[in-house]
């Protein structure tokens, strides 16, 4: 039997009677055994006295009756699918809208039965303790919600600093219907619960680290949206996605799969290759703004220095050795199987094999790369350059970060550390009584920081996604202030081209661009 499931590992059934089927093969089913089904459904359809009604069925919904034909001239192809174990049809949650449409088209005679979450009925509306006390919406803001409001689906793509999270209060306002606001971390579900309780006057439910208090309003991380999403998808009316770029995906995909929920909104800065996903999840995109479209006015204007360095001695007769090496064993596995990848390099190392060593040696190249000595050197260079202006460094490891953290004796900021060592960095930072913050990711994307204006990318192999949410960082304007990205590479390997590569984006597009050389110890 082919199935198609999502993972779930809060249902309720047993997994040998999972309702979340999506498409069965009749094949496998004995002949005797097809003959019961269509013998009960041909009943099913000719008892006229039998109800057939429409509910909801864990993060699915169940329709009692019906021919494929007519469900297909009701609501379209591809949404119902027999599911022979209730003998009912079943279809994802998601396809509310448009089944609403067709009942509404049709005189079908099927009851619904499904919860009405957008209705102006007594808990289908939010209640506001006082009136919303958001700031006064820019032209792009409104526009934004403008865009939105045509259809109440769809995504907003705005850079960072631009005011995403103003842009969905205030439609939250706006509908004033139960809203789920799904966030990539607890951080930010914790940041979106702030801005809701100062800016709305609602104590919002939080579902996630070890909480669960579900209310009309709640946020939640997109980690407890998919684990609960079956107990979630009839109690929501419009869904928010912070950083939707995360939502695609076969498991996480589920907290939106799995909701009735008629409006929903995604919010992001840099919109990935998964649009079409996304697409059907959540909407089209309705509205995107540029970065150089604000640049100067909403956000700060800004350069973009990147300053090559170069491998001591013994680090180059390291790294050239072993990149001798790996080209040596890819050259020989090529002449054996000409169509030799990387995925294939992968498979036979995690064997145990002649890989796993060309793999050790892959990592330990990337580690010269990635913590050069001279990196360090230039970052005590900036340091000086820029004294007594707040700094933030993001590196490519872990190890890296540990590594600037204990030379210059200042805070690291890893995703293990805790939520109140996270918040005492941070407005150790704002406060002055950090110089500067090393962090890896866990600052790329979201988190609110303190006004930062120079930033320092120390390695060239992030993606073009997590170059925007860096230079992001230090883009909020306050007054004329000037921001500065360095990004410090290493010369003669991958990280250069990388470095070229993101260049080609907007965000580096009208920039000064300017490449620093260090110049030579006099000693």
């Amino acid at each position: 039997m082919s199935v198609s499931i999502s993972n779930n590992s809060r249902t309720k059934y047993p997994l040998d009677f999972d309702p979340r089927v999506q498409w069965i093969d009749t094949e496998v089913r004995s002949k005797s055994f097809d003959t019961r089904v269509r013998q009960r459904s041909s009943e099913q359809l000719t008892d006229a006295s039998s109800s057939n009604r429409l509910v909801f069925d864990s993060g699915t919904l169940l329709l009692d009756r019906g021919t494929m034909d007519q469900l297909e001239a009701w609501f379209g192809p591809k949404v119902w699918m027999w599911d022979h174990r209730v003998l009912k049809w079943r279809c994802d949650a998601i396809h509310y809208g448009q089944i609403r449409q067709g009942l509404a088209a049709f005189d079908t005679g099927i009851l619904d039965e499904v919860p009405k979450v957008d209705s102006g009925a007594p808990g289908g509306l939010l209640t506001f303790a006082s009136e919303p006390k958001l700031p006064p919406l820019r032209l792009e803001q409104q526009q934004a919600i403008e865009a939105w409001s045509q259809s109440k689906r769809g995504i907003i793509v705005m850079p960072t600093g631009t005011g995403k999270t103003e842009v969905a209060l205030a439609i939250i306002a706006q509908s004033g219907i139960p809203t789920l606001v799904v966030a990539p971390v607890r951080d930010l579900m914790y940041q979106w619960h702030r801005r809701i309780l100062r800016g709305l006057g609602i104590d919002a439910g939080i579902l996630g680290d070890q909480r669960n208090t579900i209310r009309p309003l709640t946020v939640t991380t997109y980690a407890s949206a998919c684990i609960h999403a079956t107990e979630l998808g009839s109690q929501f009316g419009l869904l928010v996605f912070d950083e939707c770029h995360h939502l695609t995906g076969p498991i996480r995909a589920d907290a939106a799969r799995c909701s009735i929920a008629p409006q929903r909104l995604g919010l992001t800065a840099t919109l990935n290759a998964d649009a079409r996903e996304l697409e059907v999840l959540i909407g089209p995109v309705c509205y995107e703004l540029g970065l150089q479209q604000v640049k100067g006015s909403t956000l700060a204007d800004y350069d973009v220095v990147r300053i090559p360095v170069a491998l001591g001695p013994s680090e180059r007769v390291r790294y050239k050795e072993i990149s001798g090496q790996i080209a040596s064993y890819v050259h020989e596995r090529r002449e054996q199987d000409p169509l030799f990848e990387w995925k294939d390099l992968c498979n036979e190392a995690a064997k145990g094999s002649q890989a796993s060593r060309i793999m050790r040696l892959y990592r330990e190249k990337e580690s010269i790369e990635d913590r050069a000595d001279e990196k360090l050197e230039v970052l005590e260079d900036l340091f000086r350059l820029h004294l007594g202006e707040p700094m933030i460094i993001f590196t490519g490891t872990n190890a890296m970060a540990r590594k600037i953290s204990l030379r210059f004796l200042i805070p690291c900021l890893l995703s293990h550390c805790g939520k109140a060592e996270r918040l005492d960095y941070l407005e150790g930072l704002r406060d002055g009584v950090y110089p500067a913050l090393v962090a890896n990711q866990v600052l790329d994307e979201g988190v609110d920081l303190p006004e930062v204006k120079i930033a320092v990318v120390l390695g060239g192999k992030s993606s073009t996604r997590q170059s925007k949410q860096r230079l992001g960082r230090i883009l909020r304007k306050r007054g004329n202030a000037r921001a500065v990205l360095y990004e410090v590479v290493t010369a003669e390997t991958k990280e250069v081209q990388k470095s070229r590569n993101r260049r080609r984006n907007d965000a580096y597009q009208g920039t000064s661009h300017r490449k620093l050389r260090r110049r030579p110890d006099p000693s």
